[in-house]
């Protein structure tokens, strides 16, 4: 019957065999194929919503949904990353000569099921004609498994021991007991998470990505080189990918196709804009989103809208496609490119606490604070992957701030509202006792009433050198767009941990910046001009 899923088989070029559900529209067709290839089951309720197979099957897509090598009824053993370029190519391959199929196949999903899709892109398959990536990584040694050196522990704890049930049932299937002991010790490793327990055993026994004598970790949209495929990329202002998102968004621009972007105030799971202390209004939820149609709606929209046109050479409407949600000021903007202009502006960091337009004056003090990592600095909010204990989020940080291994510096009231659009960096000029030594910073929003919501954060590890002077140190906050309002105060965090979400490096000792005219630490922000921009109702 149409619309019900008929189980169907690809035969890779291994010889392992993929199993998916094919889906078709009523008529004879022929139509286009959207096809997801995932990790997390071709039936689990969660993928499927998140897909909504019924809505593209009534824009007249022939809805083909995948399990990936070693995951659900597929065959192989499942690695992460490894394998999903070769066979990202021979399932595009494979979907273009399914019954029904006019031979041309686009791509969509989130996480990991976008991740698959750069990987086919990067593999070049002749049909590929679109693809919609939301939710993923570029180098995944950028927010997936480490962040400036640092290891991206929570994240890499959670989502393989979220993997390892079917995994481990795989392994053991022929010792019932066995797999009975195995299932038990992953259980207790789960419910260990909420205890801290972040290091569990068992990990050791998964298929972790970049894990001692694993497989090299592929690092596939690195390189755009030939990219011929328009591309609709969905990113949230506090997901833990965010940035790979936008870099895989510029790099598609910079290839000449049609690059389209949608970003919102969103985390990795919640799609809505509203969190318990922070409501960015209902225009601001996938549901309808800009006060217009929905989120999947509008993809299904352009799907449709890039593969009527004979070219994927990018149209002047396909040039000026970034609907942007500006926190602050909470409202959608058309921008004719992401990053709009701006001008970085320097705030340093003053003694005192002071976050100052004004550059230091010599023989300033720095300050310093003890690192113990036995009693590292909690994880609140931010643009993150953790269990439901540490949501992401604009969370308010004053108990991480009254700590005394975390540095703050505030900036007065504005006197006008202050608007940042684009890549955030701050340049520090550091010591610490004894290393390897992590610099956690993180940028904040602080409202009249003493609120302090963070906006973006970033690390650095640095490895010891030789010699306890300063360093200029170059840290990567990501990206924003955020309008802090008049009466609002810009604040900076510098600290030595940020746990579990990453690892906690080096042994205890002093960590020291520095804030004089020799040594100017400061925080670079994307100021804009402020001209009014489309807002998109």
């Amino acid at each position: 019957m149409p619309g019900e899923p008929e189980t169907v088989r690809a035969v890779m070029r291994d010889g392992t065999v993929l199993c998916a559900d094919v889906r078709r529209p009523r008529g004879g067709g022929p139509w286009p194929v959207l096809l997801a290839r995932t990790p997390y089951g071709r039936r689990d309720p969660g993928v499927l919503a998140r897909l909504d197979p019924a809505a593209a099957l009534r824009r007249g897509f022939l809805v083909v949904v995948q399990d990936v090598r070693g995951r659900g009824d597929s065959g192989g053993v499942w690695e992460p990353l490894v394998h999903e370029r070769e066979d990202g190519h021979d399932t595009v391959r494979w979907a273009a000569r399914l019954p029904g199929s006019d031979e041309r196949v686009a791509m969509y999903g989130p996480s990991y099921l976008g991740h698959t899709q750069w990987a086919a892109i990067a593999a070049g398959p002749p049909e590929l004609a679109a693809a919609v990536p939301e939710f993923t990584w570029a180098d995944p040694r950028d927010g997936l498994v480490a962040r400036g050196g640092a290891a991206e522990r929570g994240l890499l704890a959670q989502w393989t021991l979220g993997l390892g049930q079917e995994v481990l049932s795989r392994r053991h299937a022929a010792d019932p007991v066995e797999r009975a002991r195995a299932l038990r010790e992953l259980d207790r490793a789960r419910d260990g998470l909420a205890a801290g327990g972040w290091e569990p055993t068992v990990l050791r026994s998964l298929p972790l990505p970049a894990r001692p004598g694993g497989p090299p970790l592929p690092c596939v949209p690195a390189d755009h080189t030939g990219l011929a495929v328009p591309t609709l990329t969905v990113a949230g202002w506090y997901d833990a990918f965010l940035q790979g998102s936008l870099d895989n968004h510029l790099a598609a621009r910079a290839a000449g196709v049609t690059a389209a972007l949608v970003v919102g105030p969103w985390t990795h799971d919640d799609r809505t804009g509203r969190f318990p202390a922070r409501d960015f209004g209902p225009a601001a939820g996938e549901a309808a989103l800009a006060g217009g149609p929905s989120l999947r709606e509008r993809t299904l929209e352009w799907l449709a809208s890039v593969l009527a046109r004979p070219s994927t050479v990018a149209s002047e409407e396909g040039r000026a496609a970034a609907l942007v949600f500006f926190m602050g000021a909470d409202e959608w903007r058309r921008l004719d490119a992401w990053p709009p202009p701006a001008v970085p502006t320097a705030l340093y960091l003053r003694a005192g606490g002071g976050l100052t337009a004004g550059a230091p004056d010599a023989g300033e003090p720095g300050a310093s604070f003890r690192h113990d990592p036995a009693d590292p600095v909690p994880t609140r909010g931010g643009p993150l992957l953790l269990t439901a204990g540490y949501p992401a989020g604009p969370a308010d940080q004053r108990e991480v701030e009254a700590r005394r291994d975390v540095l703050v510096h505030t900036g007065g009231p504005l006197a006008a509202p202050l608007e940042v659009a684009g890549r955030v960096r701050a340049t520090l000029f550091a010591a610490a006792e004894a290393g390897p030594a992590d610099w956690v910073v993180r940028l904040c929003d602080v409202a009249p009433d003493g609120t302090s919501r963070v906006l973006t954060d970033g690390v650095l590890r640095v490895r010891p050198e030789g010699g306890h002077g300063a360093r200029e140190l170059d840290v990567d906050l990501w990206s924003t767009a955020h309008v802090f309002r008049r009466g609002h105060r810009v604040r900076l965090h510098v600290a030595a941990s940020s746990h579990p979400r990453w690892d906690v490096a080096g042994p205890p000792g002093a960590r020291t910046v520095f804030r004089d005219a020799a040594c100017p630490s400061r925080l670079v922000l994307p100021v804009t001009a402020g001209a009014p921009r489309t807002v998109t109702a």
